[in-house]
């Protein structure tokens, strides 16, 4: 199942995405302009509460038709067409957003950095997140912004001091993310908030539910056994490429990972409760733009686009500072 949010005035709505499948139905196809939105619920409903309302989505998916809600609820949202009012990230407003800065090994060894031994964490706001398609405005005081394509982690569960294995299967879903970077305002400092938050620098797709992406993945996953997978880890892999203007500059999978989500997942719940609907961006593969020789950055005009295997692709066109918001 996927879900993207839907702006609604003030409110964001969680909706379920509902269209033709490719031949293959563990690869969704891109949203066509015949695809439809089943509007489920306001998005904290959906985090508080949801086994329910995956319960819900499942039904809605099996009938294709609209989603009918639970007693006590307003009523029906209507269904909406793909296109039909702004879409979001499926994300809460209080919702944390923590990136991390070094997980994958040929990434390390392209920065000349030592591997580290704890997961070097930072913190992006939910105003930086934008779905697929918005444009992104490079900040004036830039050369342009660096790429990052990396695989999103959706939190399902409470987590406060939890082992690896648990926190792995706490995993709810996943996304495409591009944690798209001004390096100036980064290098200004030894923090990295300012260079990690620029408007709409963090392009997002739809959440697909772990059990979708793969058996080793998250909630209700199962091992080649049929019983429950540690879930949540990716270590056997997603092909991750990027691309700029159909050239590809990153080509990486997620086995490459230095800490595995349910390693990371478990050592922040040692300090903070982890929440449904927080989201963990899992770092970057080789290939960034900053590290080459002369470095390479994104400029108005340019597409980038992030592929990770089973999530699908989302696409960012790089507008100027005019178009800031």
């Amino acid at each position: 199942m996927r879900f993207v949010g839907v702006r609604d005035g003030r409110r964001v709505l969680v909706g379920l995405v509902l269209e033709a499948s490719s031949a293959d139905s563990s690869v969704p196809v891109r949203p066509g302009p015949g695809t439809r939105v089943d509007v489920l619920t306001e998005v904290d409903d959906f985090y508080d509460d949801l086994p329910g309302w995956t319960r819900t989505a499942r039904r809605a998916l099996a009938a294709q038709d609209v989603v009918a809600q639970s007693a006590g609820d307003a009523g029906p949202f209507p269904a909406r067409r793909l296109g039909d009012g702004e879409l979001v990230p499926p994300v809460r407003a209080g919702a944390r957003i923590l990136g991390m800065g070094l997980n994958y090994h040929d990434h390390a060894a392209e920065t000349g950095l030592a591997v580290p031994k704890y997961p070097p964490l930072f913190a992006r706001w939910t105003a930086s997140l934008c779905f697929d398609g918005t444009p992104v405005p490079v900040p004036p005081a830039e050369r342009g912004l660096d790429w990052e394509g990396e695989l999103a982690v959706v939190v399902g569960a409470a987590l406060t001091d939890v082992d690896e294995a648990t926190a792995a299967d706490s995993v709810f879903g996943y996304a495409v993310f591009n944690d798209l970077s001004a390096r100036r305002a980064q290098g200004s400092s030894a923090q990295w908030t300012l260079g990690k938050n620029a408007d709409r620098s963090g392009p997002m797709g739809p959440v697909v539910t772990a059990d979708e992406v793969g058996p080793f993945a998250g909630i209700g996953g199962t091992d080649s056994g049929g019983k429950a997978s540690g879930g949540g880890d990716p270590a056997s892999g997603l092909r991750l490429v990027t691309t700029v203007n159909g050239e590809v500059v990153q080509d990486g999978n997620t086995a490459d990972m230095i800490f595995s989500v349910g390693r990371i997942l478990s050592f922040v719940s040692r300090t903070l409760t982890l929440n449904p609907g927080d989201v963990l961006i899992t770092g970057t593969p080789a290939g960034v733009g900053y590290t080459r020789t002369p470095p390479r950055y994104l400029h108005p005009g340019d597409t980038v686009e992030v592929t990770i295997d089973r999530l699908g692709t989302i696409r960012s066109p790089v507008v100027d500072s005019t178009h800031r918001p």
